[in-house]
């Protein structure tokens, strides 16, 4: 291997990008592209492409990728410099219009071959609320606009006061085209944009191969925002602001991803005739299930990715999202926040994180707040692994795990919101967590698939009855209003088709335990669970009691949690491994004779103030 890594390392090349090159030039350091694209079109596996600071407004679109782990192309900004990649382009030439209105007049040959304000948000699953959005999007230095349903809007906006930013939806702009051009209005309240820096999306994606199994590519470092990207049902190809196309081994790692129209980062399905024909039905994603097998949906040739270390925000779809193409991948260490804040449009298909077949994913160690659905495995979560992830302020839910049979573990995580889990699926192990909000549990008639362990291939379809579900070490705090559909605490399982495994959880403030439950703690203690943000820090607030210790419970280990039903399979390591969960959520040590309750490993009793992020 090491023979293997030095002559990558002796036979690559280093390729230059600046704002001061040309792409006349050779590409190096003395001599650098002026264009990223420049720089991709003759990289080779192996080659690396630095790029220098400044803002470059293109699309990068890949031609060809690395041909292994040790022999990629990396893209990567050079050290300590900033580079913003921009899918926009400054607009002036803005006239008043009335009042605070302006309007500028823009040739459609200035688009090129694509037109953000022709084209129509639109797909399966997705709902455009009685009127039409655009791909397209204008920003006041920085800060995007929203986009009003009729002209009568922008003359006079009202104040969406339900929303993350009520003073903000008053900036309202409109768009029509003819023939010849486009027309865009915008309120811009008393700011002159021909003064101010005023942009508007231009490009599909900043990050984006047009051909599926451009393989190993690394991107690391930029700051990427204002794409006109398409909403990006499961069933269709999956275009996000950085997307991997129906690829395989990227790591997509230390960038800022923002203002994206609908997605940041995609893990997708690549784009076939069969694109938004699903009739938004389970029966039509099974058949884009079935092509995507035909069409090489295996471990040897997709997935495998590596996202993290990302800061991803401002999206109105999803933070990071995949459709079969991010199996076997890792999500870690990403701040991901204000996702869906508009809310002028929803669908089916929006969350902090969201992913279809997650299988063997790893989602874990990241920061999801301030959006509707917190992180969302939908179909074919089977061996997936969601921990040590921080959650809070979602309006919808933290996590939802949908029609997965299972096996799937849930560990280590904070789930703070209103609504800390809904479960529509079976065959979960949900261990160490502490669920600050209520659960729901619904059963699903649909039939979705299981598959062998660890592979795509299916085994069958059946329906989800609900339960079969592990709950072991726990805490639960009964902190908000329950209704008939969502209660706190394991109680709300009591009714459920599949036999339940119950043991060692802690329930307080009003929070019911399981009936049947072998050995638990019920308290009226309330734990004063609160989050509070530093900076860039965020500490979790909680009160440890005594009432915490007065349960036996037992290391968590694929011995003890058996076999899920449907499947017949082993809770167990993406790399087939057997599990031990002998770690808290901040790394620390467990008891392995009698772990504490909840994600931390605490000995002292009393208020603490733990940092989490």
């Amino acid at each position: 291997m090491f023979f293997v890594l030095l002559s990558s390392l002796l036979t690559a090349k280093e390729y230059h990008v600046a704002k001061t090159g040309n792409d006349k030039n050779p590409g190096t350091s003395e001599s650098p592209f002026l264009t990223i694209q420049a720089a991709a079109n003759i990289a080779q596996a192996g080659d690396i492409i630095t790029v220098y600071e400044g803002v470059y407004r293109e699309r990068i679109t890949p031609p060809r990728g690395g041909e292994s782990e040790t022999k990629r192309i990396i893209y990567r900004t050079a050290e300590g410099e900033k580079v913003n990649i921009k899918g926009s382009e400054i607009i002036k030439n803005w006239e008043k219009f009335v009042g605070t209105v302006w309007k500028v007049v823009i040739p459609n040959s200035f688009f090129g071959d694509y037109n953000p304000y022709k084209d129509l948000i639109q797909g399966d699953w997705f709902n455009a609320m009685g009127r039409v959005h655009h791909t397209g999007e204008v920003y006041l230095n920085g800060k995007s606009l929203w986009e009003a349903a009729v002209l009568e809007d922008v003359f006079n906006p009202k104040q969406n006061t339900d929303r993350f930013d009520p003073e903000g939806s008053t900036y309202t702009w409109y768009c029509e085209s003819n023939e010849e051009n486009t027309f865009i209005y915008a309120n811009f309240h008393g700011v002159d944009p021909n003064q101010e820096l005023v942009e508007i999306n231009v490009r599909k994606s900043c990050f984006y191969p047009d051909t599926t199994n451009i393989n190993y590519i690394t991107i690391s470092g930029f700051t990427m925002s204002q794409a006109a990207t398409q909403w990006a049902p499961p069933t269709a190809e999956q275009i996000g602001l950085i997307g991997t196309n129906w690829s395989k081994g990227w790591i997509i790692e230390n960038n800022i991803v923002s203002d994206s129209k609908c997605s940041g980062i995609t893990l997708g399905k690549y784009g076939d005739q069969w694109d938004n024909t699903s009739e938004n039905s389970a029966e039509g994603y099974v058949e884009t299930i079935n092509r995507a097998l035909q069409n090489g949906w295996n471990k040897e040739t997709i997935g495998y990715h590596i996202i993290r270390n990302n800061t991803i925000f401002d999206c109105e779809q999803t933070g990071i999202c995949g459709s079969m193409g991010g199996i076997f991948s890792v999500i870690e260490n990403n701040n991901i926040y204000n996702i869906w804040t508009k809310r002028q449009f929803r669908g089916a298909e929006m969350g902090g994180i969201k992913i279809h077949a997650s299988i063997d994913m790893v989602v874990k160690n990241n920061r999801v707040v301030n959006t509707g659905r917190g992180i969302w495995l939908d179909w074919m979560a089977q061996g997936a692994i969601v921990s040590g992830n921080l959650l809070y302020n979602n309006t919808s839910e933290d996590l939802f795990m949908e029609v997965n049979h299972g096996p799937f573990l849930v560990k280590n995580n904070l789930f703070l919101s209103e609504l800390s889990l809904r479960d529509w699926s079976q065959g979960g192990a949900y261990v160490h967590n502490l669920f600050a909000g209520n659960i729901e549990v619904r059963l699903q008639g649909r039939l979705t698939p299981f598959h062998e362990p660890h592979s795509t291939k299916v085994l069958g379809l059946r329906q989800i009855f609900c339960g079969d579900n592990r709950f072991y070490n726990n805490i639960f705090v009964g902190d908000t209003p329950e209704d008939r559909g969502r209660l706190s605490g394991l109680q709300i399982y009591d009714d459920v088709a599949l036999p339940m495994y119950v043991d060692g959880n802690v329930y307080l403030n009003g929070a019911n335990p399981f009936t049947g439950e072998k050995s638990s703690v019920k308290s009226v203690l309330h734990p004063e669970v609160s989050i509070s943000e530093q900076g860039e820090n965020v500490f979790l607030n909680i009160l440890f009691h005594n009432s915490f210790r007065k349960i036996k419970t037992q290391l968590i280990t694929t011995e003890l949690l058996g076999k899920a039903k449907i499947p017949g399979q082993n809770y167990k390591n993406p790399d087939g491994s057997s599990l031990k969960i002998d770690e808290d959520y901040l790394g620390n040590k467990r008891d392995k004779n009698n772990p504490m309750a909840g994600p931390f490993e605490v000995k002292e009793n009393g208020i603490r103030k733990i940092k989490v992020w």
